[in-house]
């Protein structure tokens, strides 16, 4: 598996970073801002994250999408330390990410990850998305906000 920078002219694997965020204008806000990284499998894109610098020496992880057929296969923890490396080598100090309540997978992830839980960012995917979001029978309504020292 190959992970690199999606070049200027390709476009972004939009299916896949719908899976992990359904709101296409907020994808395609942050895509304009952030840089995409694609995880690649015999010249198939199979993963993706974006990374978007948010305040000085800080940067976001605003998505990271395995694609379903893939998941739990390893691709998502490679993804997210291939992202802190990357932060590491631009000069950021932190890395921080947010994901759902409901998403009790990530969660796991994310502090297997090195990351911890830095606070709740309350009603935020109801305030935010038009359409309800369930996980893991759990309505996903808060952020869940971790960070990283690099």
């Amino acid at each position: 598996m190959l992970i690199r920078k999606l070049n200027i002219d390709e476009r972004p694997p939009m299916g896949l970073l719908l899976l992990a965020d359904p709101s296409r204008k907020i994808v395609e806000e942050y895509l304009q801002r952030g840089q995409c990284f694609v995880a690649e499998s015999n010249d198939q894109v199979i993963g993706c994250y974006v990374l978007l610098e948010t305040r000085p020496e800080t940067v976001e992880l605003v998505n990271i999408a395995v694609e379903e057929i893939f998941q739990g296969k390893g691709i998502g923890k490679k993804l997210v330390m291939n992202a802190i490396e990357v932060a590491k080598s631009k000069g950021y100090k932190t890395i921080e990410l947010g994901t759902g309540n409901s998403s009790i997978s990530q969660l796991a992830l994310y502090q297997k990850c090195g990351f911890r839980i830095t606070g709740v960012d309350i009603d935020f995917f109801t305030k935010h998305y038009t359409q309800d979001i369930f996980e893991n029978g759990i309505q996903c309504r808060d952020m869940i906000r971790l960070s990283r020292y690099l």
